[in-house]
C-alpha cells in the first residue's frame, strides 16, 4: 500500500542543495500550510499553520533548487513521515517530513515576474501506479 499526501503552501526558507557521496542530488526546504476560519462562537478570525520539511531527490532536487525561493507558493505531493522527540530542555517536539514525488510551482516568480512551466518529462507528474485506478 502507498501513502500519497498533497500540500499547498508557501516556502518558508530557500532550498538547500547538496549531493550524496554517490552523486545523488538532494534538496531540502520548508513549506508552511495555513488554514483560516471564523470561530463560530466568538466570530473571530482564526489561523493555524502547519510546517513541513520537504526533501527532493535527483533531477527534481536540482529543478527545485533553481526555481523555488522563500515565499513562493508550491503544491507538493509525496510521502509524509512524522517524527517526535524530547529536546535538550525537556520539551516535546515533532516534525512532519515530506519526501516529494512532485513539486508544482504556483503563482509567479517574484524576481522575473514569470511563472515557470517545466518541460514534459522534467520530473514525475503522474500518480503512483497503485493510485491510478482509484475511482474518484
Amino acid at each position: 500500500m502507498y501513502q500519497y499526501t498533497v500540500i499547498v503552501g508557501n516556502v518558508g526558507r530557500d532550498p538547500e542543495l547538496r549531493y550524496t557521496p554517490g552523486g545523488q542530488a538532494v534538496c531540502d526546504f520548508s513549506v508552511a500550510v495555513s488554514r483560516r476560519w471564523t470561530d463560530r462562537t466568538s466570530n473571530e478570525q482564526r489561523e493555524k499553520t502547519t510546517w513541513f520539511r520537504v526533501t527532493c531527490w535527483n533531477k527534481l532536487a536540482e529543478t527545485v533548487n533553481q526555481y523555488v525561493s522563500k515565499g513562493r507558493q508550491v503544491l507538493v505531493t509525496g510521502e509524509v513521515d512524522a517524527s517526535a522527540w524530547i529536546d535538550s530542555e525537556g520539551n516535546a517536539r515533532a516534525t512532519l517530513e515530506l519526501t516529494a514525488r512532485d513539486v508544482k510551482f504556483l503563482g509567479r516568480r517574484e524576481e522575473g515576474g514569470t511563472a515557470y512551466t517545466p518541460s514534459e518529462g522534467e520530473y514525475n507528474t503522474s500518480a503512483p501506479e497503485d493510485l491510478q485506478d482509484i475511482p474518484f
